[in-house]
């Protein structure tokens, strides 16, 4: 990444509200999705799902099912009106396999589109691969691997590196499907997904890289190893399974009734039925290709429809410091401020000072960025309070460690003898940890410098000295700052540095 101007273009009043929507009609749910706006990392303010099965039966019988059409558009009619009582402006609607393969799918999409109020798109295989994967990059930019998007009736499969689409595929693999085909047998399901796999020459492309899933009942898998494991962190976005574990555990679900399902509370109710045929596609699909594991993608075709609608510089913006951002903006005393936090922790940190990586001054930078949006809460939970929103953020473009490493340097910044945080440290080496707790204490000293207001901390110098010093220098105009606080922060800081901390006023 180019860090030169990185922020241009960043504007410091509060982001406007301007909702957009989304609506989904598929194979097995039809879902409103209703965003903050057009933007890199749009946030969803309104999310409903409708399951109606409209693809049940369209395998044997090749219809929409009757019960599904009037459920669908009972459910776009309300679709219609909530997006109009939030403002969306614009509502982009999409249908996928099941319109598309029904003989009465035209006409259900014109009774759907005076249900709605606008046009629908029904997408070709190929859209619905394309969306897929744009909305994977959207939301995990270092992709590399093949995307693969499960809804009721189909899967889709697409090659993506380096921010760019490659081969992609449909394959007549979604639950709903096989249930038809299969009769419901898990038996009859396995060699008629075998038969389609074996034929599938973009999964000799995954090996040794990452397959990432898209879709419900993926989701649901994940969130069901989370409480496995007891994993800390229940961020579905970029969980990542190795292949043993994903086949594992797809396996042992494959092979579990509905009414077993439905008594485990990390699966939702209303896909114990279609969540065993799932299952046995992630396991029969791992058992035809040598990925390295399995990462989830909450981003798909709803966000790669949106972030295809940006212009190419928003496309090509750092997805996570434009999130950070927005937070500086609505939740810090000055965004100005962080900015200049991230100029002043420059003068430690790049060739010849601290060593950093391009990762890790991204990292820096969304930290700075994140750094006073506790102020408001009562001292004695800024800490928590910050830990909470940085780790449970709908952040994208960043893995869990380093979103463990976010939230745990800023309630250092607030907690300075903290060393719980909920447990998330775990996640973290020890290499890591430490420099969360360095940065925490670079900011401790810059807050009680600058009282969290621009135009203090460029005036202000602190850089490495000579005979292993660690030198603050204040102008002769500041040197009232000077204090027995700032002695021992500097002093404190200095100590985790290796370093003797020296306070000069002037040159």
């Amino acid at each position: 990444m180019n860090w030169d101007n990185w922020h241009k273009g960043f504007r410091t009043e509060p982001p406007k509200y301007r909702p957009v929507a989304v609506v989904d009609i598929g194979s097995n749910s039809v879902r409103l999705v209703v965003y903050d706006g057009l933007r890199r990392s749009p946030s969803p303010i309104f999310n409903e799902k409708v399951l109606c099965g409209l693809g049940r039966g369209v395998a044997t019988k090749g219809k929409l099912a009757e019960e599904g059409i009037t459920r669908a558009i009972a459910a776009l009619k309300r679709f219609r009106a909530l997006a109009r009582q939030i403002g969306a402006k614009h509502v982009y609607a999409v249908a996928t396999a099941a319109a598309r393969e029904a003989s009465n799918g035209p006409q259900f999409v014109a009774k759907a589109e005076k249900a709605l109020g606008c046009g629908i798109k029904v997408l070709t295989g190929k859209e619905e691969a394309r969306y897929a994967a744009l909305g994977v990059i959207a939301g995990i930019p270092g992709a590399d691997g093949v995307a693969g998007d499960l809804g009721g009736g189909s899967l889709e499969l697409i090659d993506i590196k380096d921010g760019k689409l490659r081969e992609g595929i449909t394959l007549p693999l979604g639950p709903l499907r096989l249930m038809d085909l299969s009769g419901g047998s898990i038996d009859k399901a396995r060699e008629i997904i075998d038969e389609a796999l074996a034929k599938t020459d973009i999964l000799k492309r995954l090996k040794g890289r990452t397959f990432y899933a898209v879709g419900g009942t993926w989701r649901n898998l994940a969130k069901l190893h989370m409480a496995q494991s007891h994993y800390p962190l229940h961020v579905l976005h970029c969980y990542r399974l190795t292949r043993s574990q994903a086949m594992s555990l797809s396996g042992l679900v494959a092979h579990l009734s509905p009414s077993s399902l439905k008594e485990i509370r990390e699966v939702s109710k209303s896909r114990s039925d279609t969540m065993p045929f799932g299952a046995l596609v992630l396991e029969r699909l791992l058992h035809h290709c040598e990925a390295a594991g399995v990462e989830i993608s909450v981003y798909g075709v709803r966000e790669g429809m949106l972030f295809s609608k940006l212009p190419s510089r928003k496309r090509n913006s750092d997805a996570l410091l434009s999130s950070c951002w927005d937070f500086a903006r609505r939740y810090a005393r000055s965004p100005e401020h962080e900015l200049e936090l991230c100029d002043w922790t420059d003068q430690l940190f790049g060739p010849g000072k601290l060593p950093e990586t391009d990762d890790q001054r991204r990292l820096r930078y969304a930290a700075c960025l994140l750094a006073d949006i506790g102020w408001r809460a009562h001292p004695d939970y800024r800490a928590e309070r910050s830990l909470s929103m940085i780790s449970q953020a709908a952040f994208v473009g960043i893995d869990h460690p380093g979103r463990v490493f976010l939230a745990l340097t800023v309630f250092y910044r607030y907690d300075g003898e903290g060393e719980d945080g909920d447990g998330l440290n775990r996640l973290l080496d020890d290499e890591v940890h430490q420099r969360a707790h360095l940065l925490a204490s670079i900011f401790r000293l810059a807050y009680i410098l600058s009282a969290a207001m621009p135009g203090m901390l460029p005036n202000i110098s602190l850089k490495l000295g000579d005979n292993k010093t660690l030198l603050l220098v204040l102008p002769k105009k500041l040197a009232d700052l000077a204090g027995e606080r700032v002695e021992k922060r500097l002093v404190g800081l200095a100590a985790e540095m290796g370093r003797t901390g020296k306070l000069m006023i002037g040159r």
